[in-house]
């Protein structure tokens, strides 16, 4: 069935991302909005758009039936998840290919079959797929869970099986620790995804985390898009993602990448999807399958020159991918970072506000992606990513300081954004060196937390307000210097927006 028309189920970046390709595609676009989304840029770039009403996200960007109807109603004939929200929903997306309508995803089997990481995991163990070890069976009972955990031995994970986002899981340092993590962990699971079936694993203390870019299609091909490289974490959720990963030597990331294409063939995969694997010491173990395209995807695009979403529309149309897996390479390097709406030097609490301006870079190779614009509101009602900010360049030592660049120069003006403490990451010694573990951002803590300004950087920042603009005198030193060459430049990693 050739598509012609797409309903994007998302919002803000995803949506913007989905019409950009079905534009060249020559492929018309509907979108969908909630009351408080209605002057994002979402909802009046496409070639349709409807009001989901007012109400919780439930009520709205969750709600299957309504957006059903506009689909219908719109005569689309595609429907795009992106990625979040309806994106792995098992019933969501048996009824949109019940009502005639292609699901741009994976079948609803394949859904099922991965969304569950107990499930997913039963799956891995019978091709031969490494694994952490640990513990996937359906008895619950905690004093078995326990007595599973003494025999992986501590430090322990205890992770919801039907959790994601870093929700439902719990490190257990020892014995004495476990009950009270697990109901923890339990309640949590309850909470967010309605099931509170855990399941245990061995906690590695110095992994990457790796993932591969994976697409199938209905004819029997299944490719890998090489591996991207996502440690730098806070709270279990990503912060800077690169391609290609400094870890992997020429040989493990050929056997990381056949080990996801294996999984693939296994479950006769269709549309794109993520391989997630654990990192550690020269071994690789699966973690789980995210079955959509992931946000970090861009970086794929950037070092292989391939389009996913535009794959993603032509496996869904029923056509053959017209490549060979010897056609995909890495070339160069590149990096994504995650602006978001948040102060990291207040505990990162979200921000809100309207965005007065945003910056702009002559640079070549570098993308940004986000769901805003000037003058357009941002709320606590949705994740508080605004945009993702990707480079690339011939080698990682050049994409580093090309996106420290383009960080300066593409600003979000009017609210506070997490942009210095990406710089401060970005600048680390230990990220340079490629030393770059899950536990990144906790070990070195204090490191990024911001400067505090010394008494002679005051005095230069009063300078400039004061209007001295022809000379300024260093404080304590008797000495003049040029106030255009060093009162700016000379202050490094102060606080700003």
């Amino acid at each position: 069935m050739k598509i012609t028309k797409i309903l994007i189920a998302n919002r803000a970046e995803i949506a913007l991302r989905v019409i950009s390709t079905c534009k060249e595609m020559g492929i018309k676009t509907v979108t969908i909005f909630s009351e408080s989304d209605k002057h994002l840029p979402h909802a009046y770039l496409s070639d349709e758009s409807y009001s989901l009403g007012e109400g919780t996200i439930t009520d709205t960007y969750l709600n299957k039936e309504k957006i059903l109807e506009i689909a219908k109603k719109s005569g689309a004939n595609g429907v795009h998840p992106g990625y979040g929200f309806l994106s792995e929903n098992t019933t969501f997306s048996k009824m949109v290919t019940e009502a005639g309508i292609a699901f741009i995803g994976p079948r609803p089997d394949s859904i099922e079959m991965m969304g569950d990481k107990i499930g997913s995991k039963k799956v891995v163990e019978k091709i031969g797929v490494p694994m952490i070890p640990g513990y996937h069976g359906d008895n619950q009972d905690a004093a078995f869970l326990q007595n599973e955990a003494n025999k992986i031995g501590y430090p322990v994970l205890i992770k919801a099986s039907a959790g994601g986002g870093g929700k439902g899981m719990r490190i257990v340092e020892k014995e004495s620790e476990f009950i009270e993590n697990l109901d923890a962990a339990k309640r949590e699971g309850l909470k967010s995804f309605g099931d509170d079936k855990v399941l245990l694993e061995k906690y590695l203390t110095e992994p990457r985390h790796i993932e591969v870019q994976m697409m199938s299609d209905n004819h029997g091909n299944h490719l890998h898009f090489f591996e991207r490289e996502c440690s730098i974490q806070r709270r279990y959720q990503k912060v800077i993602e690169e391609s290609p990963s400094i870890a992997l030597d020429d040989k493990t990331r050929k056997e990381i990448c056949e080990a996801a294409v294996k999984i693939t063939k296994f479950m006769n995969y269709s549309g794109a999807g993520t391989m997630e694997f654990i990192f550690e010491k020269g071994k690789f173990f699966f973690l789980e399958m995210n079955t959509r395209l992931q946000v970090e995807h861009p970086i794929t695009e950037m070092v292989t020159g391939f389009d996913l979403v535009k794959l993603q529309i032509l496996v869904a149309s029923g056509e053959k991918l017209n490549i060979r897996q010897e056609d995909i390479k890495q070339k160069g390097h590149s990096i994504e970072v995650r602006i978001y709406a948040e102060d990291p030097d207040q505990g990162f609490m979200p921000t809100i506000g309207t965005i007065q301006g945003i910056g702009k870079t002559s640079m070549k190779n570098v993308r940004l992606d986000t769901g805003f614009a000037p003058n357009t509101e941002v709320t606590v009602n949705y994740d508080p990513m605004l945009a993702k900010l990707i480079v690339w360049s011939e080698t990682r030592t050049e994409a580093i300081s090309k996106m420290l660049k383009a960080l300066d120069e593409i600003t979000y003006k009017g609210l506070k954004t997490n942009r210095d403490y990406l710089k401060r990451i970005l600048a680390h010694k230990s990220f340079h060196a490629g030393e770059t573990y899950t536990s990144f951002v906790k070990v070195h803590a204090k490191d990024l937390e911001p400067k505090v300004l010394t008494v002679e950087d005051k005095a230069k920042l009063l300078a400039v307000f004061v209007g001295l603009e022809n000379k300024v005198s260093s404080v304590g030193s008797g000495k003049t210097e040029s106030a255009s060459y060093n009162v700016w430049n000379s202050i490094k990693e102060f606080r700003n927006v």
